[in-house]
């Protein structure tokens, strides 16, 4: 059973493996550093170091996910990356890594667009300071954000035998309602056409026993975790589904944006995601994450982020979200930082969510647009908006 990669893919990956080092007995450890040791022990020992990348690699590509979330083959990429200098293997590692942490994450493969024209320099020459109280913006923001696990149901059972949690982000839009993706709530892995959807039941199941923990910044501290009572909107193509929580969390919701992000020609906008890569404690990623085109659906940015990020909000300067983080757009000939990329990050702008809320969700609309209202948003932190 082939989970992430076919046969012939995982070859190119061991192939790979072999002229760079990566078989050298010696670097194992290393390749599986960051995955479960309980698991480790389960893998087979062989004595050519040719056939124990390949019997490795196979091992991992039959697990969907460990217990405690993570994908042992998308940390045995990323450690391969860090030990790989060569730069074909460099380009095949990250290619197949794209595709198992976007598999992993249930995120829609979208298909690349036309390129639009490259950043330019003059991004070098920008006064990028900001005030202070951009920090203390970006700290009561945070106090919205949350890391979620969801549990796949099947036929009303939790499914066996790899039900373990899928990771993902959300954040309050209102006291008591949490959004995040859809393919977050869905908790299947795989890529477009391969990406099977949960029956509505089974998405309810799913929706009742996520559990999403606040203020998780660290693995040494134990928190509790909120509770969720119910789906109260969602939709696949628009890639949002929204939560109702069993209690208030009783802190400020973050406030969105007063229309879409729009960026000209020539003109540099900078955006802030707040996120729980691979289900791990909070992180940042701070405005060097420069938008690189923006249209009525979409926004399109450079950032670092990962399985697990899905679900999060895509801040402008003065913490107000413009757009729901929902996955990668591959893409060609484009240059950012001197270096070409191979994909941008895309996510959903938040003004077509409350549209598509407003039609065929009023009443959770209107809960939204009253919370947005009532002076209980995170303030803007003295940032004005360009």
């Amino acid at each position: 059973m082939n989970v992430y990669l076919s046969p012939e893919e995982i070859l190119r990956v061991r192939d790979a493996a072999l002229e760079t080092g990566l078989a050298d007995p010696m670097v194992r450890p290393l390749l599986f550093d960051g995955i479960l040791p309980r698991y480790r022990g389960t893998l087979p020992l062989l004595a050519a170091p040719g056939m124990q990348v390949h019997s490795d690699l196979n091992q991992m590509n039959r697990v969907e996910r460990l217990v405690d979330g993570s994908v042992p083959l998308e940390i045995w990429l990323r450690n391969a990356i860090a030990q790989t200098t060569e730069a074909a293997a460099l380009t095949l590692f990250q290619r197949i890594l794209d595709d198992v942490a976007r598999s992993a994450g249930g995120e829609p493969d979208i298909v690349a667009q036309t390129p639009a024209p490259e950043i330019k320099e003059e991004i070098v020459h920008r006064d990028d300071t900001v005030p202070f109280a951009f920090l203390r913006g970006g700290d009561a923001a945070g106090a919205a954000v949350a890391r979620l696990k969801v549990p796949p149901y099947q036929d009303g059972e939790p499914l066996q035998p790899n039900g373990f949690p899928h990771a993902g982000t959300g954040w309050l839009i209102a006291p008591a309602l949490l959004i995040t993706n859809h393919h977050v709530v869905n908790a299947r892995a795989g890529a477009g056409e391969a990406r099977p959807l949960a029956e509505a039941g089974d998405l309810r199941l799913q929706a009742r026993h996520t559990r999403a923990r606040f203020d998780f910044e660290t693995d040494d501290v134990e928190l509790e975790e909120a509770a969720v009572s119910e789906l109260v909107a969602a939709d696949a193509e628009l890639d949002y589904a929204i939560l109702r929580l069993t209690e208030d969390p009783r802190r400020p919701v973050l406030r969105l944006a007063a229309k879409p992000l729009s960026v000209a020609e020539g003109e540099v906008v900078a955006v802030n995601i707040i996120q729980h890569p691979g289900g791990q404690p909070k992180r940042v990623a701070l405005r060097n994450n420069l938008v690189y085109a923006a249209d009525e659906r979409d926004v399109r940015y450079f950032t670092d982020t990962r399985g697990g990020s899905s679900g999060s909000p895509v801040l402008t300067d003065d913490w107000r979200v413009v757009a729901l983080h929902r996955g990668t757009r591959r893409v060609e000939d484009v240059m950012f930082q001197g270096r070409t990329t191979a994909f941008v990050n895309v996510g959903t702008q938040m003004d077509l969510v409350m549209r598509h809320l407003k039609e065929h969700s009023p009443e959770i609309h209107a809960e939204i647009a009253a919370a947005q209202h009532d002076g209980e948003s995170v303030p803007a932190g003295g940032v004005p908006q360009e």
